[in-house]
């Protein structure tokens, strides 16, 4: 028999710990009965607008409560969520839409705007507002849900663990984004995979500061959570001063962030350990976590741990054990435990410990594929494993350790450059904030490191310095040849740095 779609887990709710906290975004707190009700009052509401199993429909918001509901609305209802990221520019949207092929989007009242610029060149009929007040074409989402039935909703189809449920498309850091197909099961093996991993339970409560259009906004932690009858406390936008209060003042107890977020905790003048009292599991992600970083951390007196996924995975690959998270910093862990993971050279062949290779997974929390582009399917699954596109080693312990994307590694002079690892030696100086690696190309060596640079406020500019301790550090030829100071790096919405970006600036440096 199939089992129920992701949707049933809020009708669970409702019945098992109908008064239990689900869901904090402001001064707005849902017990799990509340928020099934709106959940249904809203899945009734798409049905009214005459949505049927499988179609699309994007959702172009901030974090917010309703980005919830319409994340389990569209389970129960066998829906297919398009999350947009507010930060593209509406002609970046229309490509995403326009391959979607969504007819729906929902939308915050303050990215009215941005929609406006969708209006003529996408396919999108019906438009859904955020709030209790029409806006031009919009309708408002309170209006639809007002007098709504809050009994379970009926489906065309009924929903199961194999059906499509998210699209969610890849930051597009070289050409145009892929549409990574989730499907409710997807998500499912995510929550057990995590569980298994952290011991999740009922009393947890999560912050969920990255995007939700991120598949990490989505899986790390919310859907865990609502799974386990934990509490979801929202956060609109990250902010370093307002994440730190929510911290302490809602006692969280899991947060799941990118380097670039404690990063910016670590460096504000409001940083305190003290916000960090009640949290048992924090967590990095998205991009690599610089080992200093780490080490910073524990000196405050809190555990960085280090996990690994992306969104074709929905999103978990691996974490690192809490008790190794000094020993092993550096380390994304261990595959999680409903997964596959190896190291293979390009003839797909195991590689032993120590030895550089290309990561390929697999499991259940795969994605059915990308969206409309069978060829890209078949390329990422062939030999039946998905590939990953990074290069990674894994220790004698069976630690896993990622090296590099495979197109940032650059060859100099017949030598393999793996930034990653040139960027944390950087990061070793207390002068630096934030640095990025990347080859150019030169005369004599064929490419040459180049590093970009954002120096700690107050801070002279000095090349000389970081040469000179990477001297005491690297061999030569991983050493970069140059260094730009700038006052930024370029990242995307997953707090990745664009890569593609420096090299279209500085690569003719």
């Amino acid at each position: 028999m199939d089992f129920p779609g992701i949707g049933s887990w809020l009708l669970k709710r409702a019945f098992l710990t109908p008064r239990k906290e689900a869901i904090v975004d402001g001064a707005r707190r849902l017990t799990y009965r509340e928020l099934n009700r709106r959940v249904n009052r809203l899945s009734h509401a798409l049905q009214g607008l005459g949505l049927k199993s499988g179609e699309r429909v994007g959702l172009l918001s901030h974090n917010c409560l309703e980005f919830v509901e319409v994340i389990m609305a569209a389970a129960k209802l066998g829906l297919i969520l398009v999350p947009l990221n507010w930060r593209l520019t509406a002609n970046e949207l229309a490509f995403i839409l326009n391959d979607s092929g969504a007819e729906t989007l929902l939308f915050d009242a303050e990215l009215a705007e941005l929609v406006q610029g969708l209006v003529d060149n996408t396919p999108i009929k019906q438009w859904v507002v955020f709030g209790g007040q029409d806006i031009r074409d919009a309708r408002a989402y309170e209006h639809l849900l007002m007098d709504r039935s809050v009994e379970e909703p009926i489906p065309d189809v009924a929903p199961h663990l194999d059906t499509a449920h998210i699209i969610m498309y890849t930051a597009g850091t070289t050409g145009q984004p892929k549409g990574a197909v989730l499907s409710q099961g997807a998500s499912f093996w995510n929550v057990l995979n995590l569980n298994l991993a952290m011991d999740f339970t009922s009393a947890d409560r999560n912050l969920v500061v990255l995007p939700m259009f991120h598949i990490g906004g989505i899986g790390l932690f919310t859907l865990p959570m609502i799974y386990d009858g934990g509490t979801v406390v929202v956060q609109r936008t990250f902010d370093p001063a307002a994440t730190l209060a929510l911290l302490e003042a809602e006692s969280i107890s899991l947060f799941f962030g990118v380097p670039a977020i404690f990063l910016a905790l670590i460096q504000h003048r409001a940083f305190s350990a003290a916000a960090f009292k009640n949290v048992r599991i924090v967590m990095s992600g998205g991009a690599p976590l610089p080992v200093q970083l780490v080490r910073q951390y524990h000196e405050a007196g809190i555990i960085l741990q280090q996990g690994f996924g992306m969104s074709e995975a929905a999103p978990s690959i691996a974490t690192l054990d809490k008790k190794l998270a000094l020993e092993k910093a550096g380390s994304i862990g261990r595959a999680v435990f409903h997964l596959d993971a190896r190291v293979i050279d390009a003839e797909m062949n195991d590689l032993p410990a120590g030895d550089v290779g290309e990561l390929v997974i697999r499991g259940p929390n795969l994605m059915q594929g990308y969206w409309n582009r069978p060829a890209d399917t078949q390329e990422a699954f062939s030999g039946g494993w998905f590939h990953t596109g990074d290069l990674a080693r894994m220790d004698q312990d069976g630690e896993l350790y990622i090296v590099e994307r495979k197109k940032d590694m650059f060859i100099s002079g017949g030598e393999n450059v793996y930034p990653a690892e040139v960027e944390n030696a950087i990061y070793e100086l207390p002068q630096v904030a934030e640095a990025a690696v990347i080859g150019v190309k030169d005369d004599k060596w064929g490419e040459v490191g180049l590093a970009v640079v954002v120096l700690q406020e107050g801070q002279g500019r000095d090349a000389g310095m970081i040469s000179d301790h990477l001297k005491k550090r690297l061999a030569k030829y991983k050493i970069p040849k140059s260094v730009v100071f700038v006052d930024q790096l370029p990242r995307n919405a997953a707090g990745k740095v664009l890569k593609t970006v420096l090299r279209q600036k500085h690569g003719s440096i």
